[in-house]
Parts: structure tokens; sequence; C-alpha cells
């Protein structure tokens, strides 16, 4: 059914805001069995890659030269680490350092968000070992104390990362209390419900399945509407000088 030129999805200097109805899908080198819709690369403007996979049953991710960061929308990962195969299903997730060979292979239809980044080392600083864990194992914390708004943070917040990645709950009605601005870029992919966002001065309705991304500096809020809770994945830069 034709739309007639019409979609959610826009294109701005410092933010994007990519819906379904507009995703097309592609190959990444390495890739087996399985597509990727890129959300966020340095095309974008970004300094990260994010993509959504969509892998059928044996299909593989292929080589990452890059740390990497899988969370598991729907399906089975199998991911080796050395002698060990680490299973992970639906809300499960990975960290998988820079320059280490991992094979991730889909163990029946599975979709998969990816992000990967180049590692900026730090001096004295041991880069991080792989983490195998899940969401919903994780505690959420009130952000700024408000109990219907909680953020679970899925990397440990120490030097060795040099990136964040959280899930954040919204119950329905609830709010940023806050509009922020900072040095960091976001990729954020909606996971569940839905709300308003305002990205620099314009204000958008987003839902489950769309992704947006911010550069640095956009003004940013969101607020969750409707009878079921908001919940979306959000990566940021983080621990590093502006400098690089």
């Amino acid at each position: 059914m034709h739309h007639l030129g019409l979609t959610r999805s826009v294109r701005r200097v410092n933010h994007a805001l990519h819906t379904p109805d507009t995703f097309i899908r592609t190959q990444i080198p390495g890739m087996t069995k399985a597509a990727a819709i890129i959300h966020a690369s340095p095309a974008l403007g970004a300094a990260f890659t994010q993509y959504t996979a969509e892998m059928e049953a044996g299909g593989t991710l292929g080589y990452c030269a890059y740390q990497r960061f899988v969370y598991v929308l729907e399906g089975v990962l199998e991911i080796e680490h050395g002698e060990t195969v680490h299973a992970i299903a639906k809300d499960d997730y990975a960290y998988l350092p820079e320059g280490v060979e991992r094979r991730v292979i889909a163990s029946e239809p599975t979709r998969v968000a990816v992000i990967e980044k180049e590692y900026l080392a730090l001096d004295g600083v041991a880069a991080p070992e792989p983490i195998f864990s899940s969401e919903p194992k994780v505690a959420g914390e009130p952000l700024m104390g408000d109990a219907d708004l909680l953020v679970r943070c899925l990397l440990p917040d120490t030097m060795a990362f040099d990136f964040a990645v959280n899930t954040m709950t919204y119950q329905p009605g609830a709010g940023l209390s806050m509009v922020e601005v900072h040095v960091m870029e976001h990729g954020l992919l909606m996971l569940e419900g839905g709300g308003i966002y305002r990205l620099d001065e314009e204000w958008y309705p987003v839902a489950a399945g769309d992704f947006i991304w911010m550069g640095p500096y956009c003004p940013q809020w969101f607020g969750a509407i409707g009878k079921t809770p908001a919940k979306y994945l959000i990566y940021k830069d983080w621990n590093r000088h502006p400098l690089g």
C-alpha cells in the first residue's frame, strides 16, 4: 500500500528518527544468511555503528575488528568464547572486546541489536573482558529518585569501558525531569511502548521499533504516553576526554 510519500522518519543535522516503514535491508561483509538494517554510522555523523541484524537459523554476523555489543530482541544466539559456547536469548546481551574473533551464530530465526565501535584505550587501564548477561537480572535504579523511571546499566561504569549501554523503562505518564544537553551522542532503539521525544526544537511521536540518533549537544527529552510502559535501549560514548 502506498503512503503518498508520508513517513515519520526524519534526518536533521543533529538528530535522526528511523521508523520501520523506511527500513532497507543490506548485507555486511562476513554475514551469512542474515541482513542488516543500518540505523547509525559515520555516514550519518555518528562515531559508532548500530544496526539490527535479522538472522535465519544458522546465520552469522561475521568478523568485527572493533568492540561489539549485541542485545537479543528475539530468538537465540550462540557465541563462541574460547572453548565455551554461550547461548543468549531474548533480553540477554554480550559485550565482545576489540581484536578478538568470536563466532556469532543464530540457532533459530533471530533479531539482534548490534553496536560496534573502535576502542579508545587509556594508558594504564586494562581493556575490558567479555561479558555475557541478561537485562532482567540487572537491578533497576530510579533516575533522579523517580521510581516510575528505572535505568538498568548493562555495562560496568569503569574507565575500562569507553561507552555505556542502558535500558530505560518509563511507567505510563513518566518523563525525564529535564531537557538534557550534553557532549555524548546517543543511539536509541525503542523496545516497548511509545511516547513523545523532543529532539532539538522538534517533537516526535515514537513507538516500539523506532530508532533515534542524537548528536552531541542535541537538546533531548522523552515522556511516555499510553497504557503500557515505554522502554528503550540506549547507547552513549562515555569515560573519555572530549579531545580524544
